[in-house]
This record gives C-alpha cells, sequence and structure tokens, in this order.
C-alpha cells in the first residue's frame, strides 16, 4: 500500500496536496513527522534498536518511536499509531503537545516526552522495523552514543533535564 503525506509550507499550513512517500519534494514543500520518548519514573528512555535491513540507521539504537504522519493525521494521531505498530503499546496522547519541534530541511519532527512505567515484556515489537526494546539511563544511551551504536542526535543529553519543564524558563526560589 502507498503511503500518503500531507505537504505543507514554511509555516506548517496544510497545502492541501499530498505526496507519496519516496517522492521528490517540491521546491517549498514539507511533510510532518514524529518522535515519541518514554521515560519512566526512574528517568530511563524506552529505547529500541532498528532492525539490520532497514534502510536509516540499521542496527543502530533509537528513541521509544517515530515515523512520518500519514495524510489526513494530526500529530498527535500520527505519534499514536507509530507508538502502536512499532512497539504494540497503546497511548493516549489527545490531551498533549509536542514537548518541542525540530524543524528539518524537509519538514518539522513533534517531539511528545511522556512519562510511562510500562512492563517492556509485555510489548508486541513490529517485527520489520524493531530488533529490541530496553529500558536505558541518560550515561548508558551517551556511551552509546560515544560508540556509535546509537543515533547521535545533538540533544540527547538535554532531554533527560529538559522533559520535566513545561517553560522556556526556570522558576528560582
Amino acid at each position: 500500500m502507498t503511503e500518503l503525506w500531507d505537504i505543507y509550507d514554511k509555516n506548517r499550513t496544510l497545502t492541501g496536496r499530498t505526496m507519496e512517500r519516496g517522492s521528490q519534494f517540491a521546491k517549498g514543500d514539507y511533510h510532518l513527522v514524529i518522535h515519541v520518548c518514554i521515560f519512566n519514573s526512574k528517568n530511563e528512555l524506552l529505547i529500541q534498536k532498528r532492525q539490520p535491513w532497514k534502510k536509516g540507521w540499521p542496527n543502530m539504537w533509537d528513541i521509544t518511536v517515530g515515523g512520518s504522519a500519514l495524510a489526513g493525521e494530526t500529530s498527535a494521531e500520527a505519534a499514536e499509531r507509530e507508538t502502536f505498530e512499532e512497539i504494540g503499546y497503546k497511548i493516549d496522547l489527545s490531551a498533549e503537545r509536542p514537548f518541542f519541534t525540530v524543524n528539518f530541511e524537509r519538514g518539522f519532527d513533534d517531539y511528545y516526552l511522556v512519562e510511562r512505567d510500562i512492563d517492556i515484556n509485555g510489548l508486541c515489537l513490529q517485527y520489520e522495523e524493531v530488533q529490541c526494546v530496553k529500558w536505558a539511563s541518560k550515561d548508558e544511551i551517551m556511551q552509546l552514543i560515544k560508540e556509535g551504536q546509537f543515533i547521535g542526535y545533538w540533544f540527547m543529553e538535554q532531554l533527560f533535564d529538559i522533559r520535566k519543564h513545561r517553560a522556556g524558563y526556570r522558576f528560582m526560589g
């Protein structure tokens, strides 16, 4: 089945057009990507190891889930779908907004940072994409990045600190 994406302009306004995954982007066209970072109460991040046959970053560790929004999906709907597809966990993000958005060359990448204590033994992993999952501390992830085994997100170290703050500043006192 062909995967269709909504096309946005640079201001993140829907254009009313769609494109097929793998097609060339026209100048000024953008699409929506999501990532969900699930932390537990021990301040560990649920990470996944990508399958060796994945085109992008094979055999690498990655944050909990990620993927492109399909045509007609909101950011939260795409995040819910990807979480269920990749790790078999049903998550409700209807009351959540993305914690932050990274603007990249061809789109907008919404990041949801949530806390859930999940028994990973009960997860149903998507064989086509995910080898395994585990809980990992900030130090473990930074070591995996240093060893070239984890995708090198520029903000990874900050994720563990910013997830508890919803404002752009800290209250002092």
